[in-house]
């Protein structure tokens, strides 16, 4: 043993404990795979042990390796409080920031945080990918992404990372959406529009009527909010649309109150190094601003 390990493999081994086989990390990283796999050997020679063991056609982590990536997470975790520092310490608000959101958001509110940025901070270039929730969180704790605006669904919580900062910005209300004039009594035996199977949007959705009573007919499926518009305003189908879907824009269906009022969890999540950042910072206070006018709302 060394005493001395190379931080750059050790990343590579935090990047296979996240990402689960040596090819998802060379995607990831833009390396071959046999280049990741030479290299984790020769940090198998700098700590004198073993690393990975042989499953199938996979590799997992001996004991040993998940100590080292638990101390790999702290380094990168202090080597990002310093980045932030120093970026804090300078004038203008500089380099790359990574965002991802769901498409809601990348609808209504990041047009408006995306352009206050521009006007603020024009040094800074933004990067912008819509992803669902639970894909964006993973991404963001493997360090694909410096900040993530995420949403969580009454009783489907999202997975929390304990080395995630989070922070709550808006309880966004879900409402049922019917076409014009069709009577509340008769959504029981009306098509509805759901997500697919496996959404927690649908897992919300079935629970929802069931509760009230019936088995929904759900005879149409879509993760995009403005098909599922679309269908309730070409009276095809009715919907579960949270608030949000109105952010400037016209109401163009019947809106009614839940019996139990819910709202969904508008929130952001932040690496804990990465949380002091005058980038992230500046983002997150802009989107609140882009948020403020939905809580004033009655």
């Amino acid at each position: 043993m060394t005493g001395v390990f190379d931080l750059h493999r050790l990343r590579l081994l935090r990047e296979l404990s996240q990402r689960g086989t040596l090819a998802a990390v060379a995607q990831a990283l833009n390396y071959s795979p046999s280049s990741v796999s030479q290299q984790l050997s020769l940090l198998e020679s700098e700590v004198g042990v073993p690393l990975l063991e042989p499953v199938g056609r996979r590799v997992r982590l001996t004991p040993q390796a998940e100590i080292l990536v638990r101390h790999t997470e702290d380094v990168l975790t202090r080597l990002e409080r310093a980045e932030s520092e120093i970026a804090s310490s300078l004038h203008d608000v500089t380099g790359t920031l990574r965002v991802a959101t769901f498409q809601t958001a990348a609808l209504a509110l990041i047009p408006a945080t995306l352009a206050r940025m521009r006007d603020a901070h024009p040094a800074l270039r933004i990067e912008f990918q819509v992803l669902d929730p639970s894909e964006a969180l993973s991404a963001l704790n493997a360090r694909d992404f410096d900040l993530v605006f995420a949403e969580e669904w009454p009783d489907q919580p999202e997975a929390r990372f304990a080395a995630l900062d989070y922070r709550e910005l808006h309880r966004d209300p879900i409402r049922l959406a019917v076409p014009r004039g069709l009577p509340v009594e008769e959504i029981a035996g009306y098509p509805w529009i759901m997500e697919p199977p496996g959404y927690p949007q649908r897992t919300f959705n079935v629970h929802w009527c069931r509760h009230n009573g019936f088995e929904p007919d759900i005879r149409f499926s879509s993760t995009d909010v403005l098909v599922k518009l679309r269908f309730v305003e070409r009276d095809l189908a009715v919907g579960l649309i949270p608030d949000l879907v109105w952010y400037e824009r016209e109401v163009t269906v019947d809106l009614h109150e839940l019996p139990v009022p819910m709202s969904r969890l508008l929130f952001t999540a932040a690496r804990a190094g990465r949380g002091p950042h005058p980038a992230v910072r500046a983002f997150r206070e802009a989107l609140a601003l882009a948020v403020a006018p939905l809580q004033l709302r009655p």
